[in-house]
């Protein structure tokens, strides 16, 4: 099945075409990222809490405006005047013009409204005054018909201009008045004028230079963080940014964690509900914990552009992203990622508690709702695990928890290599093995070259008896075929082997191991048996070599090396530490100069670390066992 997101597939005519692509990748994503911001109170850019001081400088104002009342007090003032308010009710003549009766619908009405009076010829009369057809024949013995009717025309019109009588202001700050200083805590009071003036720049007469200024502030603050993130690509991870399925993978990561954020705001949620630790964690287990931070340091540098409190925020989730790379430094088990949901929600915990005492000294100012938000955000942080899954099928990326499963060798594939190909099977692990411990010596990626060296010679499953290890009692029937025909035989195994790998769905980065574990190299025992016995022929070496390519990274390289070196130590007679190493020697420097690893970042220190971890494992695994006795009879 073909991968519907294959950015791979991805592909330019030219290198200054794709380097534009990418970078336009950025550029598209601030234009999104800015048009993602909440566009409220876009002039006035000042965050406040009551009870937190105010962290900017002194605050005057910039032209006269009133003060609004809270919504709490327009309410008060109101019900206050709708307790003297007495609806409107018409006067129908009838027989018993002393008795006043209205319907029983309205009598309810009345008293659920909280109405003592109601108004009927400009007069006004007390509801104890006031009967219902029941209560009237109650009162008086007769039946009383109604004679009073809700005038709800009228009654509307006279509440409205009641309640339009409720002035919203009450006060005025003037032009130049000191609003709040430096630190100063901020009070109800303070909270209702700073309201107030932001309300005031929120009309359009006045705000609509400082919305456009405001606007591309936002814009040059967007590209200005992420051309410092770009920058850090191309100083220090030049191979991510000339990737286009990488790049893509940053810009998406930071869509949707501040898209998320905005979403928030727009609804007047908190943002810490917002597992921003998504970004550390996933750039993390895909990549390095280098790359984690500054992405996401940029994450939230870009966040705190429109969220309240944004020195709070940026402290609090600079904390949440060192602990989620430090917890998270090789992620290889689904219980990694809960014990740091377990130690976020701990750190957001302290942090905001300390910020919270720092900036007022008082118990009173913490808000007990923030740890429940915290909590919240820590069981969303586990929810990571799926979109792991997730970008590795939509990038093709592999994660070390898919190495860990792939390394399974009661895999099915394994399994039937184990089968088919016994002698292959061993080979491989011994490989592995050797692999591993050489990678980890040079601080290369193990579990990838371990994962790599289980899977490099599955294209021995086709026919397992061409093969040396796989043959027990029986003739070599390669040694009866023509040197080259026997050659094509064995070349066959790298492209069997990819065929095999990519019938069964095995990440990109294993298959590479296949299909360059041999690199270019010579099949050397039938080329040198050809040459001998044609000593007069020129020779075309293209029917002997392996088809590559060559391997690319310090991984594929080890696995090159380890699979040369394990095949060569099974031919050797006599297992000593100076015939291991001459053996070890020997296939490195032929490697090395046939070329196999130019295209690779080894250092020579790399080199010599690589071989004196080889001849150290070989000598321990071949190392002469003692004979035990018999029993004398």
């Amino acid at each position: 099945m073909k991968n519907p997101f294959n950015f791979k597939l991805l592909t330019f005519n030219s290198k200054y075409g794709a380097t534009v692509f990418r970078l336009g990748i950025f550029v598209v994503l601030a234009a999104v990222i800015v048009l993602m911001f909440p566009r409220y109170n876009n002039a006035f850019r000042y965050h406040f809490e009551v009870g937190k001081p105010w962290g900017y400088s002194a605050l005057t104002a910039d032209f006269d405006f009133p003060i609004y009342k809270t919504e709490e007090q327009m309410s008060k003032e109101q019900q206050q005047l709708l307790s003297t308010f007495a609806p409107f009710f018409k006067y129908v003549p009838r027989v018993q013009r002393e008795v006043k009766v209205i319907s029983l619908e309205n009598m309810e009405w009345l008293q659920a409204e909280g109405y003592s009076r109601i108004t009927v010829n400009q007069n006004k009369y007390p509801l104890s005054e006031i009967y219902t057809p029941k209560s009237a024949y109650k009162r008086f013995g007769y039946d009383c018909a109604l004679n009073l009717v809700l005038d709800t025309v009228r009654t509307e019109e006279m509440k409205g201009k009641l309640l339009a009588s409720v002035s919203p202001t009450m006060g005025l700050v003037q032009k130049g008045e000191k609003i709040i200083d430096r630190g100063e805590i901020v009070t109800e009071r303070n909270y209702q004028i700073l309201t107030s003036f932001r309300r005031a720049y929120d009309d359009e007469s006045l705000g609509n230079k400082q919305r456009t200024l405001s606007i591309l502030g936002e814009t040059i603050l967007v590209l200005l963080f992420l051309c410092l993130f770009v920058i850090y690509l191309y100083v220090f991870r030049i191979q991510y940014l000339r990737s286009t399925s990488t790049v893509l993978f940053f810009a998406l990561q930071m869509f949707i964690v501040i898209g998320l954020a905005c979403l928030a705001l727009r609804f007047n949620l908190t943002v810490y509900l917002i597992p921003f630790a998504w970004v550390p964690i996933l750039t993390r287990v895909f990549f390095d914990s280098r790359t984690a931070l500054f992405l996401h340091f940029t994450t939230i540098l870009i966040t705190s552009i429109v969220v309240p409190a944004p020195v709070e925020f940026f402290f609090i989730q600079i904390v949440v992203g060192q602990v989620a790379v430090s917890s998270l430094s090789d992620m290889t088990r689904r219980a990694q990622l809960v014990q740091t949901a377990a130690w976020i929600l701990l750190v957001q915990t302290v942090a905001y508690t300390a910020i919270t005492f720092a900036q007022t000294g008082a118990w009173s100012a913490i808000d007990p709702w923030m740890y429940l938000y915290f909590f919240i955000c820590a069981l969303l942080t586990v929810g990571c695990y799926g979109l792991i899954y997730a970008f590795e099928k939509m990038f093709r990326f592999i994660s070390s928890i898919t190495l860990v499963e792939l390394t399974d060798i009661n895999s099915e594939l394994l399994h039937t290599l184990a089968e088919r190909a016994p002698g292959t099977f061993q080979h491989s692990m011994q490989v592995s093995n050797l692999a591993a411990e050489a990678a980890k010596t040079i601080g290369a990626n193990a579990l990838l070259v371990r994962t790599g060296a289980l899977y490099h010679d599955i294209g021995k499953m086709t026919d397992p008896l061409y093969y040396v290890e796989n043959q027990t009692g029986v003739e070599n029937p390669l040694l009866k075929m023509d040197p080259r025909d026997a050659a094509q035989v064995v070349i066959a195994h790298v492209t069997e082997g990819e065929k095999i790998a990519r019938r069964n769905h095995l990440p990109e980065v294993v298959v590479n191991f296949i299909t360059t574990h041999h690199g270019t190299t010579l099949v050397r025992y039938f080329y040198n048996t050809f040459v001998n016995a044609h000593p007069k022929e020129k020779v075309d070496e293209a029917l002997f070599r392996y088809p590559g390519p060559k391997p690319t990274t310090k991984e594929a390289a080890i696995l090159m090396m380890a699979d040369a070196i394990e095949a060569r130590s099974r031919s050797l007679d006599d297992f000593t530490e100076e015939s291991i190493s001459k053996a070890v020697n020997q296939m490195i420097d032929a490697q090395i100069a046939d070329g196999q690893f130019a295209e690779t970042p080894l250092s020579f220190k790399d080199v010599e670390d690589i071989r004196r971890v080889f001849i150290s494992r070989l000598v321990a695994m071949n190392h002469h066992r003692i004979s035990y006795p018999t029993l004398n009879e």
